[in-house]
C-alpha cells in the first residue's frame, strides 16, 4: 500500500522536512496493515534495510529468555520508529514486534532515507534522540529489576506510562489514556502476574486498577513518594 505525504508528517523524525522532500520520499515507501496479535517482527530475523515506523495503532516490544521467560520492553504508538539495527546496526531483530491493536507500519528505503537527511540533516538528530532516549529508557529497566523494590518499579513504570502516552479526567479522576493489563505491566517491571494484582492492592490509595486495564492516579503526590523508594511499603 502506498503513504501519503501526510501519513509521513505524522512521524516525529520527518517532522522538519518540507512537502516537496515529504513527497520524494513518498515513491520509496510502503504501508503493512497487521491485525491485533499479529507478529510484525519475529526477534533474531534479518530485517529489511529501512526506516519502521508505526503510522496507526500500537506496537508492543518483547524478548522472551533462554528460561521461555517473556520481557515486554515498552509499547509504541502512532508516529515512533522502532527495528534500529535495520538502519544503524546488525540487521538482526533484537526482540519481537507484535501488534497490540490493528496497525498501519510504514517502511522506507534506507537508501531513501539517507538522501532525506543530505537535504535535511536535522532528521539525523532527531533519530540520535529517539534512540538515545530508548538507551536511557533501557538502563533504567536494568537497573530497577537489579536494584529497586518490586513496588517502586510499579510505581515508576506508572509515571512513565501517564508521561508517555498522557492523562485525561474520567469521573474527577486522572486516567491514564493507555490501557496496561497486569499482564503486560508485570512482564515490563519483571515480576509475576500474581504479585503485580496483590502490588495495586498495596498502592490503592495512589491508585486504581479498573476493568480492561484503566489506571486512575488517586494521590500524584503520594505516588511520587512511593516511585521515589523512600516511602515505608513491604518488600517482595
Amino acid at each position: 500500500m502506498q503513504v501519503t505525504v501526510e501519513q509521513l508528517a505524522a512521524v516525529s523524525v520527518f517532522a522538519a522536512l518540507t512537502q516537496k522532500e515529504l513527497g520524494q520520499l513518498c515513491s520509496h515507501a510502503r504501508v503493512h496493515i497487521y491485525r491485533s496479535g499479529e507478529i510484525v517482527i519475529h526477534e533474531g530475523d534479518p530485517l529489511p534495510a529501512a526506516l519502521h515506523a508505526l503510522l496507526e495503532g500500537s506496537l508492543r516490544i518483547t524478548r522472551t529468555a533462554a528460561t521461555g521467560k517473556e520481557t515486554i520492553f515498552r509499547a509504541l504508538g502512532a508516529g515512533e520508529i522502532f527495528a534500529a539495527p535495520a538502519l544503524f546496526g546488525d540487521g538482526i531483530a533484537p526482540a519481537t514486534v507484535t501488534a497490540a491493536g490493528d496497525c498501519r507500519v510504514l517502511l522506507i528505503e534506507r537508501e531513501a532515507l539517507l538522501a532525506a537527511v543530505r537535504q535535511t540533516p536535522e532528521i539525523t538528530l532527531r533519530l540520535l534522540a529517539v534512540f538515545n532516549q530508548r538507551l536511557q529508557q533501557l538502563h533504567d529497566i536494568v537497573h530497577g529489576l537489579v536494584s529497586e523494590r518490586a513496588i517502586v518499579r510499579l510505581a515508576r513504570f506508572v509515571q512513565y506510562a501517564a508521561s508517555r502516552h498522557g492523562t485525561e479526567m474520567v469521573d474527577g479522576r486522572q486516567q491514564l489514556k493507555s490501557r496496561l493489563s497486569y499482564y503486560q505491566i508485570a512482564r515490563s517491571i519483571g515480576i509475576t502476574y500474581e504479585e503485580c494484582v496483590r502490588l495495586f492492592k498495596q498502592l490503592k490509595p495512589a491508585l486504581a486498577y479498573g476493568r480492561g486495564g484503566q489506571i486512575a492516579v488517586l494521590d500524584a503526590g503520594l505516588l511520587e513518594v512511593i516511585a521515589s523508594g523512600d516511602e515505608e511499603n513491604p518488600k517482595r
